[in-house]
C-alpha cells in the first residue's frame, strides 16, 4: 500500500484492502500521534499514576470504578466480524510501529519511561479493546451531565428549590423541568451531613484535592494538576460542544448544498483530531472505502468528514443519558443497600458486587480498594470527594448507557466510511450508540437531512424527577423504562426552510413526544446563525460558511450591556472604560478592550452576588468551572431580585464589582484600558498532557494563540475562571471543515495545532496562526502527493 502526503500536510492511504487500509491508519497515528496513544490508553486502563505518580490516584480509582475497559472488552465481543477484523488490523499497525523503539522516541517517552516495544513486538501493546475504550472515554467527555445532577444537589443544602431554579434557570422559555421540592426531599432525608459546615471541604466530585498533594514532590503535584484539569470537568458539558448547518441548493448561489461543522472541545496539544484520506480499491467485490475527514488517534475510521459522495458533520445532543442515584445503605450491613419495599411495607435489600483493583503506582507501592456496583451502576461516592454526603447512610451510583454491552457506535464508524447517498448515511447511522449526536449530512445528489444519532432513555411517565436531580435508588418510577427508537429520534429534511443547523440547542418544538432534557445550552450561537442565513438569504458561498464559522458576535454581551451601562462610579479610570463600553457593538474581537471588561465585570459580579448567599467555599468549588450561573446572574440583576441581593437592590454590587475590575485589569496589565486587549488576555491555549502544567516545558509543548470569541458566539472561545491565565480560552473549534457538494474538491479544513504530536516537528504546530485568523486549508482527495511511502504490513 502507499501512504502519500499532500501539501496541506495530509496523508492520503491508498490500499487494496480494508484490512490493510486500517493497519496504515494504526500505523500513521502511532508514528504522528505515538505519545497521545500512550496517554489515551492509560486513561482507558486506569493506568496513569504507573508513570504520573501518586497525583492521579483518585483519577485512575474513578476510571476503573467506571469501568471503561471492562465495557470496551465486553462491547467488542458484540461487534459485528467485520469492525472486529477492522480494530484488530488497527491494533496491528499501532503494535508494528512502536515494535521497533529506535523510530518512536519522542520527548514524552524519554521523561516519563515509557517503553512500548516489548509488548508492541508482542502484538499486546495496543489491543482492540483500547480502541472501543477510547470510544467510550469521547462518549464520558462529550455525554455527561452528572455534574449538573450533583451541582444541584449541592446547592440544594443551602438554597432552597426555587432558588437553584434563579440560580440555574431552565431553558429560555420552558418551565422548570420538574416540579417537585427536591431540596426539601433532600433534607428530610438526611441526606447530609448533620453540620453544613462540611460543605468547607473538597466536595466537587472526581476532584483531585491540592491537599492531597502535599506529601508529593512538586514535579507530582504539577503533572497531577495537568490529569486533575481535565478530568475535573468530566460529567459536566458546559463548553463543550459545536456547531453544524446544511444549506440546501435553494440556499447557495451554485444551486449545490454547503455544509459545515465546528465541534467545540477542549483545546490540546496535540489536537484531538488527526486529519486523512483512506481509500480502498478492493478486487474481491468487497465494500470499497474512499473516505477524508477527522479522525480520532486511537480509531482508524473517519469521524466527521465526507466521502466521495457525501458529507456529514457533528454537534453533542447532549440528552440525559446519566442518572445518578442515592442508595440508602442497611444500618446494620454496610455491604447492603435498598432496592425497594416488600407487601408489607418493609425495605428489601441487596448486596453491593465487588470487585478489587489493584493500581500501580509510580515510585511506592500499589493501591489496592475495592469497587462497588449497585443494579444502577458504579459507585462514585467512594471514589469521588463528596464529605457533604452522609455516607454512612447514603451512596451515590451511576447509571449510564454508554457502558452498556450492546453499544456499536465503532461499526457505525465503518460503515459511515463506506457511504455514498444520505439515505445509505443514516441506515449506517442508526448503528451509533453514544454520545448522541446531531448529524447533518448532505450528498452530491442535492439531497440535505438531520438525525439525532444515537441512544436516550425513556423515563416512566411518574418518574417526575426526569433526571434533573440524583433519584432515590429504591423508587421503581425512577428507572429507565425503555429507549427511544432511532426512527423516533428528532429529525428533519430541510424541505420547510431550505437548511437545517444546530447549536446544541433544543433541537425539538413543544410538539415533540418525548422528553430527553431539561439541560439544553442557551440558544445564543444558534440564534446567531439563524441571523446571519436570513441576513445572506439564498445567496450562501464557501467564503460566507467560512465568515458565519468565525462570527464573534455575541447575542449574550448584547443582553448584558444595559445593565454594565448603567453603572456608576468615581473611580480614577472609569471614564475612559465606561467610554469603550459605550461603543462596544458586541463582538468578543481580538483587537478591543472592550470584551476583557465585560467578562471581567460578569465575574467579579458573580462573586459579589453568590457567594454571600451560597457562601464562599460552596460558590469556590461549583463557580470555577461553570460559567452557567452567568445566565441566573443576569437574571438577579435584570429583575433587581432582593433575595440575591439585599433589600437595597443591585446597584451597589453592580458598582462594587466594576470597581474591582478595573482594579484587577490595572494590576495585571496597565492603567490604560485600551490596552486590556480581548485576544492578549483571552489566548487560546492548546494544552499538553500532562506538560502544560509544569512550568519548565509548558512554553515549549503548549501552544498559544491571540483569541476572540465568549462562550456564547458562533466562534467559540470559553474560559473556567479555575484555571490560569484566568479568562484562557480553553474551549474552542478543535477544527473547521466546509464542504461544497457541487464540488467536493473544493472542500476546505484547519485546527488549531498540526498533524503532529512531536513537539519538534514543524507540523505541531503549523496551522496554529492560521486557525486564529479564519483561514483554512484545501481538503482534496486527488491532491498532488509530494512525497510517498511504501508500506507493506
Amino acid at each position: 500500500m502507499i501512504i502519500g502526503r499532500d501539501d496541506a500536510t495530509l496523508p492520503h492511504v491508498k490500499a487494496e484492502s480494508e484490512h490493510d487500509a486500517w493497519f496504515a491508519m494504526g500505523w500513521l497515528h502511532a508514528s504522528e500521534r505515538g505519545w497521545q496513544l500512550a496517554f489515551n490508553r492509560r486513561v482507558v486502563r486506569g493506568t496513569l499514576s504507573e508513570r504520573l505518580g501518586p497525583a492521579t490516584i483518585i483519577t485512575d480509582k474513578t476510571l476503573r470504578t467506571l469501568g471503561l475497559y471492562r465495557a470496551a472488552k465486553k462491547q467488542f465481543d458484540g461487534l459485528p466480524e467485520e469492525t472486529q477484523n477492522a480494530l484488530i488490523a488497527y491494533a496491528k499497525g499501532v503494535n508494528a510501529f512502536f515494535a521497533d523503539e529506535a523510530q518512536w522516541l519522542t520527548p514524552e517517552f524519554a521523561i516519563l519511561g515509557e517503553d512500548p516495544s516489548t509488548l508492541a513486538r508482542e502484538g499486546t501493546w495496543w489491543t482492540p479493546e483500547d480502541s472501543v475504550g477510547w470510544g467510550l472515554v469521547m462518549a464520558l467527555d462529550l455525554g455527561g451531565n452528572w455534574g449538573k445532577e450533583l451541582l444541584r444537589m449541592q446547592l440544594a443544602a443551602r438554597l432552597d428549590t426555587e432558588e437553584i431554579w434563579q440560580l440555574v434557570p431552565p431553558y429560555p422559555g420552558d418551565p422548570p423541568a420538574t416540579k417537585t421540592d427536591f431540596a426539601k426531599i433532600y433534607r428530610e432525608l438526611g441526606l447530609y451531613n448533620a453540620s453544613t459546615g462540611s460543605l468547607s471541604q473538597a466536595s466537587d466530585p472526581l476532584r483531585v484535592q491540592r491537599t492531597d498533594w502535599a506529601p508529593f514532590s512538586n514535579w507530582q503535584r504539577q503533572m497531577g494538576a495537568a490529569t486533575a484539569a481535565w478530568f475535573d470537568r468530566l460529567g459536566q458539558v458546559e463548553g463543550v460542544g459545536s456547531n453544524n448547518w446544511v444549506m440546501s441548493g435553494e440556499r447557495t448561489s451554485s444551486g449545490a448544498p454547503l455544509l459545515a461543522n465546528d465541534p467545540h472541545l477542549s483545546l490540546g496539544a496535540p489536537s484531538s483530531w488527526y486529519f486523512a484520506h483512506i481509500q480502498t480499491k478492493p478486487t474481491d467485490g468487497s465494500p470499497n472505502v474512499n473516505a477524508m475527514g477527522a479522525t480520532l488517534p486511537g480509531l482508524p475510521f473517519v469521524v466527521l468528514g465526507r466521502t466521495d459522495k457525501v458529507a456529514w458533520g457533528f454537534t453533542n445532543t447532549n440528552p440525559d443519558v446519566q442518572d445518578l442515584y442515592v442508595e440508602a445503605i442497611h444500618p446494620d450491613q454496610p455491604d447492603r443497600y435498598r432496592v425497594g419495599t416488600d407487601n408489607a411495607g418493609q425495605p428489601v435489600w441487596e448486596s453491593f458486587s465487588i470487585m478489587q483493583e489493584r493500581i500501580a503506582v509510580k515510585g511506592q507501592e500499589d493501591v489496592l480498594f475495592a469497587v462497588r456496583t449497585s443494579r444502577h451502576g458504579p459507585v462514585i461516592s467512594d471514589v469521588g470527594n463528596m464529605p457533604w454526603l452522609n455516607n454512612q447512610r447514603f451512596a451515590i451510583s451511576l447509571r449510564w448507557s454508554a457502558t452498556d454491552a450492546d453499544n456499536q457506535t465503532v461499526h457505525a464508524g465503518l460503515m459511515s466510511n463506506r457511504a455514498r447517498s444520505v439515505d445509505e448515511l443514516k441506515r449506517y447511522l442508526s448503528y451509533y450508540h453514544s454520545p448522541m449526536q446531531n448529524a447533518v449530512m448532505a450528498d452530491v445528489d442535492g439531497n440535505i437531512a438531520y438525525h439525532a444519532i444515537g441512544r436516550a432513555p425513556v423515563r416512566r411517565a411518574d418518574n417526575e424527577l426526569k433526571g434533573v436531580v440524583p433519584a432515590l435508588g429504591w423508587e421503581k418510577r425512577f428507572e429507565w423504562a425503555s429507549w427511544l427508537p432511532f426512527e423516533e429520534n428528532p429529525q428533519d429534511s430541510g424541505d420547510t426552510q431550505g437548511w437545517i443547523g444546530t447549536a446544541n440547542q433544543r433541537i425539538h418544538d413543544s410538539s415533540y413526544p418525548h422528553f430527553m432534557t431539561g439541560d439544553w445550552t442557551p440558544p445564543y450561537r444558534m440564534n446567531r446563525i439563524s441571523q446571519m442565513v436570513a441576513e445572506i438569504g439564498d445567496q450562501h458561498t464557501m467564503k460566507t460558511m467560512e465568515a458565519m464559522q468565525n462570527d464573534v458576535l455575541s447575542l449574550a454581551a448584547l443582553d448584558w450591556l444595559p445593565l454594565l451601562k448603567r453603572v456608576e462610579s468615581q473611580h480614577l479610570l472609569h471614564e475612559e472604560a465606561m467610554g469603550l463600553v459605550n461603543q462596544f457593538d458586541g463582538r468578543m474581537s481580538i483587537d478591543q478592550a472592550a470584551p476583557s471588561l465585560l467578562n471581567h465585570w460578569v465575574h467579579a459580579l458573580a462573586q459579589r452576588v453568590l457567594k454571600p448567599k451560597i457562601g464562599d467555599d460552596l460558590f469556590d468549588r461549583l463557580y470555577q468551572k461553570r460559567q452557567q450561573f452567568q445566565i441566573g446572574l443576569m437574571g438577579i440583576l435584570q429583575t433587581q431580585n432582593s433575595n440575591w441581593c439585599g433589600q437595597a437592590g443591585c446597584k451597589d454590587l453592580m458598582q462594587a464589582a466594576w470597581e474591582d475590575t478595573l482594579d484587577a485589569l490595572q494590576k495585571a496589565h496597565g492603567g490604560r484600558p485600551s490596552d486590556w486587549l480581548w485576544g492578549e488576555i483571552h489566548m487560546a491555549t492548546n494544552s499538553h498532557k500532562p506538560f502544560g502544567n509544569l512550568p519548565i516545558l509548558r512554553n515549549l509543548f503548549d501552544v498559544r494563540v491571540p483569541s476572540g470569541g465568549d462562550l456564547y458566539t458562533v466562534n467559540v472561545g470559553s474560559y473556567y475562571v479555575a484555571s490560569n491565565p484566568l479568562f484562557a480560552n480553553r474551549n474552542a473549534p478543535s477544527l473547521r471543515t466546509i464542504f461544497d457538494l457541487g464540488d467536493l474538491e473544493r472542500s476546505r479544513f484547519i485546527y488549531p495545532t498540526g498533524q503532529s504530536g512531536n513537539v519538534f516537528s514543524y507540523t505541531y504546530r503549523d496551522m496554529a496562526n492560521e486557525w486564529a485568523s479564519g483561514k483554512y486549508r484545501p481538503l482534496r482527495m486527488n491532491a498532488p502527493l509530494v512525497n510517498t511511502l511504501n508500506l507493506n504490513p
